[in-house]
């Protein structure tokens, strides 16, 4: 039996992966916010947590993972309004372009993708046991979380509330008791598009980003699940702020008992920006005909939580990798029934030591061209469609 071992983000060293329920494997991923199409930092988070929930898949009998839709958000909102059309209009649109793009991946669904604007209750419903609670309190028709009132804030972050305030970029506002706190429900404005209001005990008005998560990894994993994942720049303020509300919304709550953040992506060693022209999308790689099979490999290339540069020298030599994969197997190798091998399963359960478990593919092409052994190639077969190749 292998044992996952992976870097606990909370803890600051790798543990041992154990599930809260026997054989039952829970787990919970910061997905999209419908706003724009993924781009290539969005595409490494989706791949890497595909590639978890896969090796997962081998070690537990059963695995639920849960990515969410952010389709309610201030960032939607904006972008409705700049390109003139409704904010249904645009989630439809970018959530259909997100499923285009991941199926080229080739991403497994996950067990359950909810969108935010089905679970508008299930939000409200936190937000006033916050408030009975006394970890929330009203101002200027805002619901706002009170910081202070969770005295383990900061956690996740490694981080006293004094730091959090001089190294992060909060929201100043005159009707908020301290930077840090956080809105709950915000009121609506006059010009909102009316798809982005909702009516509720709270006011006329529609939820923050953090609630959403909050509320929604708890109706399908519960009060207390596994793991926690999602890309380094949400663990703070938004996985900090997740944590704070699950467990002062419910009593005796750790929440997630295990948090894992894969690294930043640049771009020929420069921050991914629009204004540099050098923002790329999944869907610029596939016109450009780089298939979707080597943008999954070039993603996975460098240890998940390191920073990630992508560059012209990365993409060819992903190319060449796959290609001398592909040329020692045979299309009817591809239905092959045996066990994905040992090698790939405990390098992926040593912290998704992805260049070991490639290493080890370089060793068997190696090997089928001196042996001409029909197990070895459908041990490689095995192994690529595993990997999702």
């Amino acid at each position: 039996m292998i044992s996952p071992i992976f870097f606990n983000t909370l803890t600051r060293k790798e543990q041992e992966i154990k599930s809260l329920e026997e054989g039952h494997l829970k787990m919970y991923v910061c997905g999209p916010t419908v706003y724009d199409r993924p781009h290539l930092g969005n595409a490494r988070s989706i791949v890497v947590y595909d590639l978890l929930f896969r090796l997962f898949k081998e070690i537990f009998p059963r695995v639920t993972y849960v990515r969410n839709i952010t389709d309610v958000d201030d960032k939607i909102n904006a972008a409705a309004k700049e390109k003139n059309i409704s904010i249904q209009e645009l989630t439809g649109k970018i959530i259909s372009f997100f499923e285009h793009d991941t199926k080229a991946l080739n991403v497994l669904d996950p067990t359950f993708q909810p969108k935010a604007t089905q679970h508008i209750a299930e939000m409200i419903v936190m937000i006033e046991k916050l408030l009975e609670n006394n970890h929330a309190y009203i101002s200027d028709n805002h619901v706002l979380f009170d910081v202070q009132s969770y005295k383990n804030y900061g956690a996740l972050s490694n981080r006293n509330l004094d730091e959090l305030i001089s190294g992060s970029r909060v929201e100043i506002a005159n009707y908020k008791k301290n930077p840090l706190d956080f809105v709950l429900w915000k009121p609506a404005d006059k010009d909102d598009d009316v798809s982005s209001v909702f009516e509720s005990p709270l006011g006329r008005g529609r939820p923050g980003w953090h609630i959403e998560c909050s509320a929604m990894s708890e109706k399908y994993l519960g009060k207390n699940f596994d793991i926690h994942g999602g890309g380094a720049d949400l663990q703070f303020p938004h996985h900090e702020n997740e944590i704070a509300q699950s467990c002062c919304a419910n009593a005796g709550s750790h929440f997630a008992q295990f948090w894992i953040h894969n690294g930043f992506l640049t771009v020929n060693g420069e921050k991914m920006s629009k204004s540099l022209k050098n923002f790329i999308t999944v869907f610029d790689l596939l016109q450009q005909k780089v298939p979707g099979i080597i943008i999954r490999f070039l993603l996975l290339s460098s240890h998940y939580r390191k920073p990630f540069d992508f560059n012209d020298k990365v993409l060819v030599d992903s190319k060449k990798s796959l290609e001398k994969f592909y040329s020692v197997i045979e299309l009817q190798d591809f239905f092959t029934k045996i066990p994905v091998p040992n090698e790939i399963l405990s390098a992926l359960a040593n912290d998704l030591n992805f260049s070991k478990a490639i290493a080890f593919l370089h060793d068997l092409v190696k090997r089928i061209k001196v042996e001409n052994d029909k197990n070895l190639q459908e041990q490689m077969a095995k192994s690529l469609d595993f990997l999702g190749f």
